[in-house]
């Protein structure tokens, strides 16, 4: 069964979004032609704003594509939305595990049928301070080497100014943005796409977690690596672990709220005079 569409759908979306994006944003984009113009192909980016999305999307189809998102399953209960997105052939993402494995079985078939579909390997916006991407998850590595699909790394910036990501970091840029939506002055939304990654290496390999996290750090360094070309700026040397900064944070909280325990309260501080009597 091969992934469905409805082409009305698709060349209404074009009619309607192409000439407002246009107008929405000015555009710095450069590497297009690193866009396979045919087959399956993954497109993994860096995820900075809720903007960025249909961004994204008019970049990949000015280079020859028509981008395929998966998108989170509670977008399909908005009864027009959801005519749009089937129609369009985007897939749904549901939070249970068995919903979740299916969605990704659904992205392969696409992929066989020579879709483009679009990833954000970090799973969500960026929490960085800086908004570097983060750590990303390895769900874009195994697809790609389960149907040999290309993966091509593309960064884009500016769509933050356009719509911050509302649960941002109160710190650093992010914590600099006024949240809201925000079209005037028109913002310059830049995107660069990168020559599909290498991961040969990674062929033919058991799909273990080191080998998916091997694979998945190459992609992400390639997108950072892009990032840091558009904002001319040398990338941070150790991603942002979101994981890992909501672990230590609980910590931190849980080890300030413990009640101190009285000294009088602990073995051996009691009064000497009474211990001995």
């Amino acid at each position: 069964m091969s992934h469905g569409y409805s082409p009305g759908w698709r060349k209404l979306t074009i009619v309607i979004l192409r000439p407002l994006l246009k107008g929405l944003l000015k555009r710095d984009w450069r590497g297009r032609g690193n866009v396979p113009g045919e087959g399956g192909v993954i497109i993994a980016a860096n995820h900075i704003s809720e903007a960025d999305p249909l961004a994204l999307a008019h970049f990949v189809y000015e280079s020859g594509r028509y981008p395929v998102y998966l998108a989170k399953s509670t977008l399909f209960d908005v009864r027009f939305v959801r005519n749009i997105l089937r129609g369009t052939g985007q897939i749904p993402v549901y939070r249970d595990s068995a919903d979740a494995a299916m969605a990704l079985k659904d992205a392969e078939k696409a992929l066989l049928d020579g879709e483009c579909l679009m990833f954000y390997p970090e799973g969500s916006c960026t929490r960085d301070p800086e908004l570097w991407p983060m750590t990303g998850q390895t769900g874009v590595a195994r697809m790609a080497l389960k149907t040999g699909a290309k993966v091509v790394p593309v960064a884009n910036w500016g769509a933050h100014e356009l719509m911050p990501y509302r649960k941002g970091e109160r710190t650093g840029l992010a914590g600099s943005l006024k949240k809201g939506f925000h079209p005037f002055p028109r913002k310059t939304m830049k995107v660069i796409a990168g020559p599909p990654v290498d991961l040969s290496e990674y062929e033919g390999l058991p799909l273990t977690k080191e080998t998916l996290r091997a694979a998945t750090d190459d992609i992400m360094a390639a997108i950072i690596g892009l990032l840091g070309e558009l904002r001319g700026q040398e990338p941070p040397g150790e991603r942002y672990d979101h994981h890992k900064v909501l672990e230590q944070r609980r910590r931190a909280a849980a080890e300030a709220f413990e009640p101190a325990v009285p000294e009088t309260a602990r073995p051996g501080t009691g009064d000497p005079k009474a211990a001995g009597s």
